[in-house]
């Protein structure tokens, strides 16, 4: 079995614990907040990027043209007292055109790659889904900047009066798809938050007495047990809180729970499967699910007494 190595523990001012109790709820490790931190720096700079870079598309590209029949000769018109160029035409230079298109492949470029890096933070440091308002607008920030950096750009492309028709049909085809592109990567389904970690935490307390869990590197859940086949993979396994686990990538608790438990010679609560479809619709964004106690058939089986919180 390879070798079990557990990460550098956090302080307990970090982790939101006081010596051997059980944390009160979720929270990242100072590492993960950091980074998370500095993920969202790099975004919001990639897409202040896109939108100047939109802008530029706005006020300088779009405003570009040349004219044709520039001999024409001058002539007054009768509804306005003007005077005018019959015979001169304005068009749309194929080099702006060009240029428009690169820099429409550059807005998706940057915008995109804000919204990974935006997801990673949420995923690292997420947003309370009982904050409505926030949850949303957290997880859902790299859609909407797409729409932003794309939208107004695209529909100055079609009101042009100096482009021709396939020079609009190109730039707004090129357009429309490459928006579509990083509204769908900017938008995540079923987004973290940290009520579905907390749930994961509390659960791994109930069931082991600790907030204690081991996973691999190459793992995409964390695991209640080191003997359990899905880790003997030959990488590192390593131990630590759910918060870094969390840290090191890994989405949630795994849902194979109790035969893990069997393996490593633990108490298996008589209510595990109650327990895991809980977990699984809190995971899934049910966060209001009612996460049931485990049920021990010898009270000494269980790892750790939680007492019930008084009703408000």
């Amino acid at each position: 079995m390879a070798e079990n190595k557990k990460v550098d523990r956090a302080t307990p001012s970090e982790t939101g614990t006081t010596g051997g109790e059980p944390p009160a709820g979720w929270t990242p490790t100072a590492d993960a907040k950091k980074q998370a931190t500095t993920f969202r720096w790099v975004a919001a700079v990639l897409w202040a990027l896109a939108i100047a870079a939109e802008a530029v598309g706005i006020f300088w590209v779009l405003r570009q043209r040349v004219f044709v029949g520039e001999d024409g000769a001058l002539v007054r018109d009768a509804d306005t007292g003007l005077l005018r160029e019959q015979g001169v035409t304005a068009q749309f230079p194929q080099w702006a055109f060009i240029t428009l298109l690169v820099l429409l492949v550059v807005i998706a470029a940057l915008s995109i790659t804000g919204s990974v890096l935006w997801k990673k933070a949420n995923r690292l440091d997420p947003a309370r889904k009982s904050d409505t308002v926030r949850f949303f607008v957290q997880n859902q920030l790299g859609a909407i900047i797409a729409v932003i950096a794309f939208l107004p750009l695209i529909i100055l492309v079609f009101l042009n009066k100096d482009m021709d028709k396939g020079q609009k049909t190109i730039a707004g085809i090129v357009g429309i798809a490459l928006a579509a592109l990083a509204a769908v990567l900017g938008t995540t389904l079923n987004p973290p938050s940290v009520e579905q970690y907390t749930a994961d935490q509390s659960a791994v307390i109930q069931l082991l007495g600790q907030d204690e869990v081991v996973w691999v590197d190459g793992g995409a859940v964390y695991h209640v047990c080191d003997e359990v086949s899905a880790i003997q993979t030959g990488s590192e396994i390593r131990t630590g809180t759910t918060a870094e686990a969390i840290e090191a990538g890994k989405i949630r608790l795994t849902l194979q729970f109790a035969s893990e438990l069997r393996a490593c010679d633990l108490a298996v609560p008589e209510n595990d499967e109650e327990i895991t479809a809980a977990l699984k619709a809190i995971q899934a964004g049910q966060v209001d699910t009612l996460l049931p106690a485990p049920v021990w058939a010898d009270p000494e089986d269980a790892p750790i007494e939680i007492e019930e919180a008084p009703a408000e």
